[in-house]
């Protein structure tokens, strides 16, 4: 899945400008699609989620200066992993921020040029909790809907890129429309139905006559 700006914003908690100026200052840009533009759309990836949580996390107890500080080190020193905030796992004590290896019992201090200490941390939880954030945000509603008396089924899907909803109706198929809201997407499906039904009374009539 691909997020957008706003869906980002609510998944991660971080406000809308804050994630665009992480972007703007090439500390963690979408790399999904980058934004060309004014009023161009951002879309991140579920390891760019990761990333901000991290650095969400880390800010709440190290300065920015610093996590710039750690990231740019680790890029250099270990070239093979693109995203060291959503591939390595973090620990700060306030001063400094420790990077686990692949020896869990050695922490890599990114902030002293690789000297070693001794501890263990785990950061499973933020993935976890991030993949049920992402499955609440996306899960699919149903409703259902009436059209000149007849009711229909009306399955509702959240837009992570495109921002609002979409919307079919799986007793006809192909017929789904979208709206910015809950409401007008419902709206907007029940006219759509009206259209589907209108135009296939119209080539049955049609079909009966030949």
């Amino acid at each position: 899945m691909n997020f957008n700006t706003a869906t980002v914003a609510k998944i991660t908690g971080l406000s809308k400008r804050q994630i665009g100026y992480w972007d703007s200052t090439d500390f963690i840009k979408p790399s999904v699609q980058e934004a060309t533009g004014y009023g161009s759309t951002r879309l991140y990836s579920f390891i760019d989620l990761v990333q901000l949580v991290v650095a969400k996390n880390l800010l709440q107890k190290v300065s920015m200066q610093k996590i710039r500080k750690a990231v740019q080190y680790l890029k250099k020193a270990m070239p093979d992993i693109q995203k060291p905030l959503a591939n390595l796992r973090f620990l700060t004590d306030g001063e400094t921020i420790f990077v686990i290896t692949e020896d869990n019992q050695k922490i890599l201090n990114a902030l002293k040029n690789g000297q070693f200490v001794m501890t263990i941390v785990a950061l499973g939880e933020i993935v976890e909790d991030l993949k049920g954030k992402v499955e609440s945000i996306s899960s699919e509603r149903r409703y259902d809907v009436k059209v000149k008396g007849v009711k229909y089924s009306a399955v509702l899907h959240r837009d992570t890129e495109d921002g609002g909803y979409w919307v079919e109706c799986p007793e006809l198929p192909g017929c789904a429309s979208q709206g910015d809201t809950v409401e007008e997407a419902l709206s907007m499906i029940r006219d759509a139905i009206q259209g589907y039904t209108a135009a296939k009374n119209e080539a049955d009539a049609i079909e009966t006559a030949l």
